[in-house]
């Protein structure tokens, strides 16, 4: 399965021959997991990687439920979905972007800005619609009081989890990405910012069973960003496209009051009302009292949920 076109050959395993080579190199690891599922002696181990793990069925009116916890075995199904975004990566960069890029005849750094916004764009489309769908299906949006009742969530739903997992294997994948794609130096300390506040924020809400107030607070993020990078991605095929821009403006706006609303009945309102004010690292919650406090003194408190009030780094 090649993705790219190679004009010239390079030495095993020299720098230029990993970088070109990448996406085949993971795709035959990923296909080397999927053939251990067809043998008894290793299907236990492949499947630790494909599916997620953690699981509890239990008995209720509706039939039995299954939900799904956090462990360190979540470690093999990042690992696995990072595979396969890094394969989806060159498949987007290679089928459609380099396609365009070859038409519009772009500076080297448009080049790049204009590979970033399009793997962006494809990424943030796909999670606001899943994110929405999860939404509705779980009853976030008709309900909002769930958002908060009976916290700490330490229960998951298959699909949200799924989310959670590839949302942070998609980050990961980001990093070396860097490297893959040849960015220019002088952009890479912006994008490892934006990349690390994404992976922050992400984690603290899997990690600290604040799930629900973090998918809402990630739909929200994805819609404006996916404005952005729609506007860029226009502007750089014609300079004369900014009304996008203004666009973005408006739904930058409207998605930072929704967000700010949002924290403010479910963190100010909702959480800190809940019975289980104490720090624990098992149950994964934390003292949110201390938390609202510490906004005060403009300070945030190591691992505090707050910290999904500033989860909305701007891609610019």
């Amino acid at each position: 399965m090649a993705f790219r076109r190679r004009n010239k050959s390079y030495p095993f395993f020299s720098q230029e021959f990993l970088i070109q080579n990448h996406a085949d190199i993971v795709f035959s690891l990923v296909i080397f997991i999927l053939i251990g599922l067809m043998f008894e002696a290793t299907a236990k181990t492949a499947i630790l990687f494909i599916q997620p793990q953690y699981n509890i069925t239990t008995l209720s009116q509706e039939g039995e439920v299954t939900t799904y916890q956090y462990g360190w075995k979540d470690c093999a199904t990042i690992l696995f979905y990072f595979f396969i975004t890094l394969i989806l990566h060159a498949v987007v960069q290679e089928y459609l972007l380099d396609k365009v890029n070859r038409r519009l005849h772009l500076s080297k750094s448009k080049n790049t800005k204009f590979n970033e916004s399009g793997q962006l764009c494809v990424f943030h489309l796909v999670s606001s619609v899943w994110s929405f769908y999860i939404l509705i299906t779980e009853g976030y949006l008709l309900h909002p009081s769930s958002l908060w009742e009976n916290y700490p969530h330490t229960h998951l739903r298959f699909q949200v989890k799924l989310f959670y997992l590839t949302q942070l294997a998609y980050w990961l994948h980001a990093l070396p990405e860097l490297y893959f794609q040849k960015v220019r130096k002088e952009e890479i300390p912006r994008q490892l910012q934006y990349i690390s506040l994404y992976l922050l924020h992400i984690s603290a809400a899997y990690l600290l069973n604040l799930s629900r107030v973090g998918l809402v607070l990630v739909f929200l993020q994805y819609v404006s960003e996916l404005g952005f990078h729609i506007a860029r991605l226009l502007y750089f095929t014609d300079e004369s496209h900014q009304k996008m821009f203004d666009l973005w403006a408006v739904s930058f706006v409207f998605t930072r009051m929704a967000t700010l609303t949002l924290m403010f009945l479910a963190v100010g309102f909702g959480l800190a009302r809940a019975e289980n004010q104490g720090l624990d690292l098992e149950m994964g919650t934390t003292h949110l009292n201390e938390c609202l406090g510490s906004r005060t003194l403009g300070k945030q408190s190591s691992g505090a949920p707050c910290s999904g009030s500033r989860s909305e780094p701007y891609l610019s």
